[in-house]
């Protein structure tokens, strides 16, 4: 048996981890959409995403703040899990990731765990990872869970 295993493989929100490098593959479903924010490098906005597993924060720029609104089915490639000011851990595509509509109409998601509202931590035993302190909220605390 022949497996292809390629740097495109797609890794489910509950598994990605905060880290300063452009590694993550993802797919998810925009579920709601903040107000765009003028940024230093241009317009950002925040949208609450999610997948099977878990939701997440994710920080849109530029003319992606026009081009994605919630329902839509989005594909992540090379994005990054990593802080930023103002807006705490959020998952985004960075300046060498990429976004883009994957033309699906359906997505099971959930709305728990958040991963945004997990405090991390690095790992004593390599300091270049993190691991899961503790979860400061199930839900996210900027987009109200849907009722």
């Amino acid at each position: 048996m022949l497996v292809l295993v390629t740097s495109e493989m797609q890794v489910l929100l509950k598994d990605i981890v905060p880290a300063a490098q452009n590694n993550i593959n993802t797919a998810f479903i925009i579920l709601e959409k903040g107000k765009p924010s003028p940024g230093p490098n241009g317009k950002t906005c925040l949208v609450l995403a999610a997948d099977q597993t878990a939701a997440v924060h994710t920080q849109l720029w530029g003319n992606e703040c026009e081009a994605f609104e919630p329902g839509d089915i989005v594909r992540l490639t090379s994005g990054i899990f990593s802080y930023v000011r103002n807006h705490g851990l959020v998952l985004r595509a960075g300046k060498r990731g990429k976004m883009e509509k994957t033309g699906e109409f359906a997505m099971v998601f959930v709305e728990t765990p958040n991963m945004s509202e997990i405090h991390w931590k690095l790992d004593p035993t390599n300091p270049k990872r993190y691991i899961q302190e503790m979860v400061a909220s199930p839900y996210s605390q900027i987009f109200p869970p849907m009722r």
